[in-house]
């Protein structure tokens, strides 16, 4: 146990102990660390968009979000993804579009992500509950990964209310009808 902190505490002090050199040149503001930072999420930026893309994947985000995907097997370039799509989801709440994710994101940060996934309510098919049950950490990695692809796309056709007919293509969620009252019932045979 005491040789690893004498280790420590040596290679510490050696480094400690390097100056840089008159003619060395002063990094770039903007230029990346040579170690990468963690965010306060305990992950490197890298670690979240890598997070983000698996969240992507395995959420369904594509699913609905992304033109093409489910009907390629997942087969679409990631440079098209989460871009929204002009199919319409028809139901008793009316007709909703998938977001262009990527747009949405686009001038939001950390913050203001975080905040408005938290607070996220939508109409159906999307399953807001479950980016509002997500771990922040996992919401932002998930941003992050939005962000690293870039903005890109149009955005969703609008919502259209209830009883208006929605241009082709749609999918039409149709109710059954509900059941018949017990007064209108089947009775029994009489006893004979």
């Amino acid at each position: 146990m005491r040789a690893p902190r004498l280790l420590l505490t040596a290679l510490a002090l050696s480094l400690a102990a390097c100056k840089p050199a008159a003619n060395d040149a002063k990094p770039v503001a903007d230029a990346p660390a040579a170690t990468p930072a963690t965010t306060s999420h305990g992950m490197t930026d890298a670690e979240l968009i890598a997070q983000g893309e698996y969240i992507a994947r395995i959420g369904g985000c594509n699913d609905c979000h992304t033109p093409g995907y489910a009907e390629k097997g997942g087969e679409v370039p990631k440079d098209q993804w989460l871009v929204g799509t002009g199919l319409g989801w028809s139901g008793p709440w009316g007709t909703t579009y998938p977001a262009n994710i990527r747009l949405k994101a686009a001038d939001m940060d950390d913050a203001a992500w975080l905040d408005y996934t938290a607070k996220l309510h939508t109409r159906p098919p999307m399953p807001d509950f479950a980016v509002r049950d997500m771990k922040e950490s996992d919401r932002l990695a998930f941003f992050r990964f939005v962000k690293s692809l870039g903005p890109a796309g149009q955005p969703a056709p609008a919502y259209l209310p209830p009883g208006q007919q929605p241009p082709i293509p749609y999918v039409e969620f149709k109710l059954p009808p509900p059941p018949a009252a017990a007064s209108t019932a089947a009775k029994p045979a009489a006893a004979g």
